[in-house]
């Protein structure tokens, strides 16, 4: 069974949805624009249940099926928020937001759903409900958090959950899944280092911050060198240096600020003691003081074996077997579906991107060509998932 022909003949229109939301960026939760315009086809679509408001800005749309003798609800998920990029591509639908700009294909995961949506409110050819979740605030947001808190899944009753995220340079019309984690968790940390400022042409008489700094940001790559099983991953990484204004003072104090990154929850704790233990005691061999703040963010994206078995089942209905890469390596990335899977099974899979520039890139943009796999699969979740009783 591959792509459904109701929505390769969709495409075009589900194209113009995505270029209109990939003009109209908006971030975070700030994105009333957005949630509008999925609303509002929801609805035109004949959608049983249209709910805005979900976890802030968030939007849940409902379709039963034609069939009436199940309860059973599964819930598809799409990101709806842009970055705070400039987009450097002339195209003819670019952003006409300065600074922001869909930089993550959120635009084509949401129109992807819509489209599936428009399908599957067509079609009801399944026993059950779709629960259709367009989420705000993925890119450090926390939306999915906020709509689980929101008490989404009790709400709409959904019972497993999927989503699904685009990635450049895997091929088009390919998908890849893992068991277990596929995405890092990430938290931040900041770090104060207090010496002595002093003349840079008397170092003697100062303890240098810089100096210091530097030490510790060397000395924090052998956590994952040398204290973390080179069978696991893990990530530190300092993306931020802060210290003096003058070529000629050494400054009293000093910020490093950074991420680190893990697979479990062994490892994620590993490194937050090594970090502090590590920049605590640099700074005294130097004489200084090191002050250390951690920042939780996105705990890993964990899939259910059972569920990932079925995503890459369906995926292999819409692209064929051999399109479906099954252990696909972990990305060190983050993703905050991660709180909808800690509170239903569920699973999450990329999706070919084709040759494209890399995600969060300001020349990144989603392939259109991608549409009917992704919207495809969401489709055949449903129907296969909830397949309709026979008479």
């Amino acid at each position: 069974m591959p792509v459904i022909d109701r929505i390769a003949d969709l495409s075009e229109e589900i194209t113009a949805w995505r270029h209109d939301l990939h003009a109209h960026p908006e971030l975070q939760y700030d994105v009333h624009r957005t949630a509008g315009f999925v609303a509002d086809k929801l609805r035109a679509f004949g959608c049983d249940e249209v709910v805005t408001g979900i976890g802030r800005t968030g939007v849940v749309g409902v379709i039963r099926g034609r069939a009436h003798g199940s309860n059973r609800a599964i819930g598809l998920r799409a990101d709806m928020d842009a970055l705070p990029i400039q987009e450097i591509r002339d195209l003819p639908y670019r952003s006409i937001a300065p600074g922001k700009m869909h930089a993550c294909g959120h635009d084509g995961h949401t129109a992807m759903l819509l489209g599936a949506a428009k399908y599957l409110a067509e079609t009801r050819d399944f026993d059950g409900r779709a629960v259709l979740i367009f989420q705000p605030a993925e890119e450090g947001g926390g939306g999915g958090e906020a709509m689980v808190q929101d008490g989404m899944m009790e709400r709409f009753g959904v019972e497993s959950v999927y989503g699904l995220h685009n990635v450049p340079g895997q091929p088009l019309g390919t998908f890849a899944i893992r068991p277990g984690p596929i995405m890092a968790s990430t938290d931040r940390f900041t770090i104060w280092i207090e010496g002595r400022g002093g003349h840079a042409a008397l170092p003697q008489a100062a303890v240098d911050t810089v100096l210091v700094g530097s030490h510790i940001v060397v000395t924090l790559q052998s956590i994952v060198a040398r204290n973390i099983d080179p069978l696991d991953s893990a990530v530190v990484s300092v993306c931020a240096v802060d210290a003096g204004e003058a070529f000629n003072v050494l400054p009293q104090t000093a910020e490093l600020r950074g991420t680190m990154r893990a697979l479990t929850p062994a490892v994620r704790d590993l490194m937050r003691e090594r970090l502090a233990a590590i920049a605590e005691n640099v700074a005294l061999a130097f004489g200084a003081r090191a002050n250390i703040d951690f920042a939780s963010g996105y705990p890993a994206t964990e899939n259910h074996p059972a569920e990932t078995d079925f995503m890459a089942d369906v995926a292999a209905q819409v692209v064929g077997q051999d399109r479906v890469e099954r252990d696909v390596a972990p990305m060190m990335a983050a993703e905050d579906f991660s709180y909808m899977l800690a509170h239903r099974p569920g699973a999450y899979i990329f999706m070919g991107n084709g040759p494209s520039a890399g995600l969060h890139h300001p020349e990144y943009d989603f392939s259109d060509a991608a549409i009917p796999y992704g919207a495809s699969l969401w489709a055949r979740i449903i129907e296969t998932g909830l397949p309709a009783q026979e008479r």
